[in-house]
């Protein structure tokens, strides 16, 4: 495939996606109403306790870090693309060397996206409103600017719609254009909620024992095509997978990879 069929296979498994969704009956108008409502209240559920309550899951949650140089990366100064899977967002959010650096964070513009916003800012991250279909360039934009200016920035690349485990070429553009590397940040947990949600939304139990496995860092060169950014995506996506699989390894357990 080149990198257009790559790009059209993509928007058609999000399309099936939706698609799905509409035969079991998720977007029924009374559904929608409903979780506009549950939104509402969640958002100012989460405004005031969800900050709170994760401080307190963090606390008890047993840490374990791999992955020397892309660690090593992380703690560095410096731009630094980082990337990990949008149902793992919120298991780093309190953790260093992720938490207090400023780190922009890109965040869908729905309600959802408002949710996280709130949590996000709390624990020291600098919010980037914006997806591929609603406010992508001015967000990519802003992404390249904290970059050049030397602050990392985070993307989830199989957001904010899926399908799960699927990867975009953002990263791998956002490295191309500003020279930064990118690190993978694949997480395990041993013990977790999972929502009903596309991504399986990942939220560790207390006392949970989970395993960061920081990816070698990838550089882009100044030069790449759109092919070799889908190379180096495909490569990206591996590198979450496989760091996943390594940390579930650690765990003993069998891991939610396979997870429908």
């Amino acid at each position: 495939m080149d990198a257009r069929e790559l790009r059209h296979a993509r928007r058609a498994a999000r399309q099936q996606l939706g698609a799905t969704r509409t035969a079991a009956g998720r977007d029924a108008p009374w559904r929608r109403r409903w979780r506009m409502a549950r939104r509402a209240v969640g958002s100012t559920l989460v405004g005031w306790f969800a900050p709170l309550a994760l401080r307190l899951l963090a606390w008890t949650w047993r840490v374990q870090r791999i992955g020397e140089p892309g660690l090593a990366a992380m703690r560095g100064e410096g731009p630094l693309v980082i990337a990990l899977w949008h149902g793992r967002m919120l298991v780093p959010m309190p953790l260093r060397p992720h938490k207090g650096r400023g780190i922009g964070v890109l965040v869908s513009p729905s309600d959802d996206g408002a949710l996280v916003t709130k949590a996000l800012r709390s624990f020291g991250y600098t919010v980037i409103r914006g997806s591929v279909s609603r406010g992508g360039a001015s967000a990519m934009r802003e992404m390249v600017e904290a970059l050049h200016a030397g602050c990392p920035v985070a993307v989830t690349p199989d957001g904010p719609r899926g399908p799960r485990h699927t990867v975009n070429s953002g990263a791998a553009w956002l490295a191309r254009e500003t020279r930064a590397p990118i690190v993978s940040v694949a997480i395990a947990v041993d013990r977790a909620w999972a929502l009903r949600s596309w991504d399986h939304f990942t939220i560790p139990k207390p006392f949970a024992r989970i395993v960061v496995t920081y990816g070698e860092p990838l550089r882009v060169p100044p030069d790449a095509n759109d092919l070799a950014l889908e190379a180096f995506s495909c490569l990206l996506r591996d590198h979450l997978l496989l760091g996943e699989r390594k940390g579930f390894a650690r765990l003993q357990v069998p891991g939610d990879l396979d997870a429908s």
